[in-house]
């Protein structure tokens, strides 16, 4: 009887033996650039508040913009919660819910809204998908359709960090970490103000409010002002590896968005960590 041979085979890598904790490891190609997975598309945000919240006099010039770029570019859509989210919020932590359980009760006023303004674009043949969809086959939706809605609130749900009481990612968040997970060629964030400024321009020292024309992510950081996105949008375009800039633009006001996505400078525009091509 021949001896049974016991050796085991091994793979040549470099991070077979290792514990993939030591941040060295990772340091040869830390500064390659990852492949764009979709180079052609455009990732737009619309408020929840800001702009859904509104009713139709927002929502429907809105959905108007929208319908006359779909020639143009390939887009994904991603909604915000709103007021909704808040009374939620206030009932959880009422109740003592850990920060898990509050950010999937937000994400779904999110994708509520993400379904009304999809219904609005049906006849153009969009559709809503959820987040496991556009994680795996949005390519295929875009070939069958200029654009598809979702939610922006990014699927942490109950694994959200729980650094604060109330979910620190929210949609702003979950819009930039896709959009750069996907190479997209670009994000607009689609408010009810022109961009970012010094001050709150809806707040008691509005009349001392500037519009900040162009900015980057390490500035906003220090300052300590109402931002019109999330907060901890900031430190996660610090660690950007494709979108180099972020656009945040008036959506009350006809033509900002068609002209963001054109390439035009006509909101606040946010460079982060990431480097041009």
């Amino acid at each position: 009887m021949s001896e049974l041979n016991n050796s085991i085979k091994h793979v040549a890598s470099p991070l077979a033996t290792q514990t993939l904790l030591d941040g060295q490891l990772v340091h040869p190609v830390a500064d390659v650039r990852p492949i764009s997975l979709l180079p052609w598309l455009q990732v737009v945000k619309i408020g929840g508040r800001s702009i859904m919240d509104r009713g139709p006099e927002a929502i429907l010039p809105i959905v108007d913009e929208l319908r006359k770029l779909l020639p143009e570019h390939r887009l994904l859509i991603l909604t915000g919660a709103g007021i909704r989210a808040r009374h939620l919020y206030t009932i959880g932590l009422d109740l003592g819910l850990p920060v898990g359980s509050l950010s999937p009760l937000a994400a779904s006023e999110a994708g509520q809204n993400g379904h009304i303004l999809a219904a609005l674009l049906a006849p153009d043949g969009v559709s809503y998908v959820e987040h496991p969809t556009i994680a795996s086959q949005l390519p295929i939706h875009l070939a069958a359709a200029r654009a598809v809605v979702g939610s922006a609130f990014p699927p942490y749900h109950h694994y959200e960090f729980p650094s604060s009481r109330i979910p620190t990612h929210r949609a702003d968040s979950g819009a930039f970490l896709l959009a750069d997970a996907l190479g997209a060629a670009g994000l607009t964030i689609v408010e009810d103000v022109d961009g970012v400024y010094t001050a709150d321009p809806k707040g008691p020292d509005a009349d001392k409010a500037h519009l900040i024309s162009e900015t980057t992510s390490a500035e906003l950081s220090k300052a300590t002002g109402t931002l019109p996105f999330d907060r901890a949008l900031l430190d996660i375009m610090g660690n950007a590896r494709r979108i180099d800039r972020v656009q945040v633009v008036n959506g009350l006001v006809p033509g900002r968005l068609t002209a963001a996505l054109r390439g035009e400078h006509v909101g606040t525009i946010i460079h982060t960590g990431a480097r041009r091509a």
